[in-house]
């Protein structure tokens, strides 16, 4: 491996263990700061720090390789999140950061719920903190997938720590880089890393697919369609082989997003109400262009290994294999700092979200209701490192698909968080009754589909992605039970 790689990522990963420690002298001193950044990120930060945090290595690695493998008919699942981060920013956000402050300043979302809803307050902090630590162990373990397959197939051979495979090594580096800054620095620094992770990502995103198109044994645009056609015209077609279903399980992805806690978390953190527009717009900006990179990556990417007689084995590794085929060792080591971005910024915030629930809605809630500042703040840093040590268990498997993982996940905070944080903050009739029945019918609808197999054939024909029945399952459940059940008045008005 070329001294210019290690330059590059030793660079990268100097960068944000420094990042961590500044944001332990500044925000750290108390729960609120470590946990929420103190509710002062700049609508820059709060915008790309949503953004890295939401995409991770699904959006170098997931996207490319099923661009490769199926085609423009694989962009459906982008426009949908595309779409679903739009109608977040514009609903979601703005009623959050007001409503988490007036509800008792909540610092975390099963707190912010707990408020709301105060007859069901401790039903509604355990369950939901339960949802969060399970499907967040699955998340985190799809990141150091990620980065097992970076070190796996970019460095291979050059790691043997006791008998480790490179996929191990790269699990345990990725994890413990994150874990330092993690640990040390809180919310703030995963922001702020979030932020220079963010811009990282989006650079690569222009560079690689301008590069493979036009470089050297590129062809340009009309060359690489031209390549695509002659193997596959379906490649470059929007519907051919698309079910109704298959698209639609491919848009659904955009109704996640109002219910991800480690992307909705950052809405609270924004430094005032006014700042929310501003960094909607940078927020929609960067996704849009990180959107259309990695899909022209993965698409393009395909046409170039055809050209060039390229075996790609792994269709989700094209960033990894590219990064190292056509780049000076510098720039090789800056690509792989940006995939390690995508999967680090990521990582971090859930970590993070995991820790402040096992912390603010089990520590403290059921063992040390008193807990100082300094012990919640060192709770936190602890469930942070068990967390990761679970989704390192989960992660073990080398063959898992990133994906998969992902989609599950996704599927499982769209359904279990998504309708209950939509109607608690825009109708006042919701009650906590509802609540419930709308967190616990989301997760396992999600849960069952998925045991079923019916995420990947239903009743004879194509599998349904298990957020579409798991996020109409809650929104109608919570809608039932908040109409037959009495109103216990917990809405409270907010006069502006």
């Amino acid at each position: 491996m070329a001294i210019g790689v290690w330059i590059s990522l030793f660079a990268y990963f100097a960068l944000m263990i420094a990042i961590g420690f500044y944001a332990m002298r500044t925000a750290t001193s108390s729960s609120e700061d470590y946990m929420l950044g103190g509710r002062a990120l700049s609508p820059q930060v709060a915008a790309l720090s949503a953004g890295a945090s939401d995409m991770s290595g699904w959006l170098l690695l997931g996207l490319p390789g099923a661009m490769f493998v199926s085609g423009l008919g694989s962009a459906w699942i982008g426009i949908g999140l595309l779409v679903g981060a739009f109608f977040n920013w514009t609903l979601v956000a703005p009623r959050l950061r007001e409503q988490t402050v007036h509800y008792g300043n909540a610092i975390t979302i099963p707190q912010f719920l707990a408020n709301r809803f105060p007859t069901q307050a401790m039903s509604l902090r355990t369950v939901s903190a339960m949802v969060i630590v399970l499907f967040f162990a699955v998340y985190t373990a799809s990141g150091l997938v990620a980065g097992g397959k970076l070190f796996e197939t970019a460095f291979s051979g050059i790691f043997n720590f006791g008998g480790l495979s490179d996929y191990a090594v790269g699990i345990v580096i990725t994890l413990g880089v994150v874990l330092v800054y993690t640990v040390v620095g809180g919310f703030l620094a995963v922001s702020m890393t979030d932020f220079v992770q963010g811009c990282i990502m989006m650079l690569a995103l222009v560079l690689m697919p301008a590069v493979v198109l036009y470089g050297e044994g590129g062809g340009g645009f009309s060359q690489a369609s031209q390549t695509l056609n002659a193997v596959d015209p379906t490649l470059l077609s929007w519907t051919a082989g698309l079910t109704f279903i298959g698209w639609l399980s491919a848009v659904t992805w955009g109704l996640g997003y109002f219910g991800q806690p480690h992307i909705i978390v950052r809405f609270m953190a924004i430094r005032s109400l006014k700042d929310v527009p501003i960094a909607r717009n940078i927020g929609m900006s960067w996704m849009l262009i990180s959107l259309i990179g990695a899909i022209s990556l993965g698409l393009f990417g395909r046409a170039y290994a055809i050209r060039n007689g390229m075996d790609v084995q792994d269709p989700e590794t094209i960033f990894i294999i590219l990064g190292k085929l056509l780049f000076h060792p510098l720039i090789t080591g800056f690509l792989y700092a940006a995939l390690l971005a995508a999967i680090m910024s990521t990582i971090s915030s859930q970590l993070l979200v995991s820790s402040s629930s096992l912390t603010e809605d089990f520590y403290r809630l059921f063992l040390r209701k008193n807990a100082t500042d300094k012990e919640r703040v060192g709770a936190g840093r602890v469930c942070v490192v068990l967390v990761g040590l679970v989704a390192t268990v989960i992660a073990s498997d080398p063959n898992s698909q990133i994906l998969t993982l992902v989609g599950h996940a996704w599927a499982g905070f769209g359904a279990a968080f998504g309708p209950l944080i939509i109607l608690s903050l825009m109708w006042s009739r919701t009650n906590g009754t509802g609540a419930i029945a709308g967190m616990v019918v989301g997760a396992a609808t999600v849960i069952i589909w998925i045991s079923l197999g019916w995420n990947g054939e239903f009743m004879g024909g194509p599998g349904v992605y298990e957020i579409i029945p798991g996020f109409i399952a809650s929104f109608i459940a919570i809608l039932v039970v908040s109409s037959v059940t009495a109103d216990a008045g917990e809405y409270q008005h907010i006069d502006r």
